[in-house]
């Protein structure tokens, strides 16, 4: 009996490694979250491809297989082009003004005043609300007619009576526009990850500048955007992704007009293959997101993993 005991203990021993081992248990609860994501996004993914490279159509009962047909003519393609310059100025431009707004707010925030928490609330309502409910509240507020926007203008005398501008009508206020409602649709999510990177900085550090002698600036550039620099190009490449793929604020507000000058590459694949009913063009427009935001991730994961203060 003496000597069958470690027997049993050293078969045990490989079974409890492995259960005792950090990584196999993580990996084993991160397992079917993966599963999941895999084939929320893997299938529809697989399914773009093999649209892409038939003549799908809506109704189509036999598809044939065209190889990269679909993909020449969207390459050739003017509107194709233009809307993939509008997804880059839209995503691009909106980002920056989010990143740097939502340090601001990030910033202010941080500070104990009262009614802080109410605050707060009301910042995080433009993302808690449905968005094509929001947008929709925006397509009221630009309303060439009842623009809230312009009455104030016209009762500050900034406006004429017939100076009125039609924000969603004309191709110069048209883009910008639509990336002022995708700011403040995505700067309560970047807000809240910068406020989430400012809490985790230790005191210690801020007592340590202040002793120094360290004024705003110097505090700002030297201690605060280098440690939070890491989770502030999450929030960037959060808020790219959702911008670039997104649809709802073009469709519900201009529709991609006028004249495509905010038609994006998300609503030329939707226009194209769903109303359209051309599926394998569709698809061949949307898989050209895939290459964009893959280097995109690379490059801002990169970055961020450079940034990490050890």
């Amino acid at each position: 009996m003496a000597t069958g005991q470690p027997a049993a203990d050293l078969a045990l021993q490989p079974a409890q490694r492995l259960t005792d081992d950090d990584r196999w248990l993580g990996r084993a609860m991160l397992a079917p979250a993966v599963i999941y994501i895999a084939l929320l996004v893997g299938f529809p993914f697989l399914l773009s491809v093999y649209y892409s490279l038939s003549d799908a159509t809506v109704g189509s009962q036999v598809l044939h297989f065209v190889g990269l047909e679909n993909f020449r003519r969207v390459l050739e393609s003017n509107t194709f082009w233009r809307s993939l310059r509008n997804a880059l100025v839209f995503t691009l431009v909106s980002q920056a003004l989010v990143v740097v707004l939502a340090k601001m707010l990030a910033m202010a925030l941080y500070l104990d005043f009262r009614g802080k928490w109410l605050v707060r609330l009301l910042i995080l309502l433009p993302w808690v609300a449905p968005i094509s409910l929001g947008t929709i509240g925006w397509l009221w507020i630009f309303d060439p007619v009842y623009s809230i926007i312009n009455w104030t203008l016209a009762a500050a005398g900034v406006l004429g009576p017939h100076d009125w501008p039609v924000w969603l009508g004309q191709p110069e206020l048209a883009m910008m526009s639509v990336i002022m409602v995708d700011v403040w649709r995505l700067l309560p999510l970047a807000t809240v990850i910068i406020l989430a990177g400012l809490s985790g900085i230790p005191q210690d550090i801020h007592d340590a500048a202040a002793m120094d002698g360290a004024g705003f600036w110097r505090h700002l550039f030297l201690i605060n955007i280098p440690l939070v620099m890491p989770i502030m190009l999450v929030a960037l490449l959060f808020g790219i992704v959702f911008t670039f793929t997104d649809m709802i604020i073009i469709y519900v507000l201009t529709r991609g007009g006028p004249y495509d000058t905010t038609q994006v590459l998300a609503s030329l694949a939707f226009f194209t293959g769903i109303q359209g009913g051309d599926l394998a063009e569709g698809a061949a427009i949307s898989l050209f997101l895939f290459p964009v935001l893959v280097a995109v991730v690379i490059v801002l994961l990169t970055v961020a993993r450079r940034a990490e203060v050890t």
